[in-house]
């Protein structure tokens, strides 16, 4: 069993950074893939990006390379989104997410954090 928490959401202008957290329980973190994802007012959840155990793999949808980055801390039981160059369609609710294999559904998720892009 894994709980999640996010926090690092607020209001910034576009242009400005942010650093998501999403702390974790649980003995097992270090073997689980992480994820982040976001949903908007009016539209579906989508994916952001994604960490393997290790740390050695990352994954990031296209509309955010090069701007995000996603990390983790095995010994702090947390993972970081680093978002930069925000722009205002970024602003959504974001979620990390916890799966057990490489390849399982995501089946733990946070409570979310805001994150607001002003123009």
């Amino acid at each position: 069993q894994v709980q999640l928490v996010e926090s690092g959401g607020g209001l910034v202008q576009a242009g400005g950074s942010l650093r998501l957290s999403c702390a974790a329980s649980g003995r097992t973190f270090s073997t689980y893939g992480m994820g982040w994802f976001r949903q908007a007012p009016g539209k579906e959840r989508e994916f952001v990006a994604a960490i393997i155990w290790s740390g050695s793999t990352t994954v990031y949808a296209d509309s955010v390379k090069g701007r995000f980055t996603i990390s983790r801390d095995n010994a702090k039981n947390t993972v970081y989104l680093q978002m930069n160059s925000l722009k205002p369609e970024d602003t959504a609710v974001y979620f990390c997410a916890a799966r057990n294999t490489a390849t399982a559904a995501y089946g733990y998720w946070g409570q979310g954090t805001q994150v607001t892009v002003s123009s």
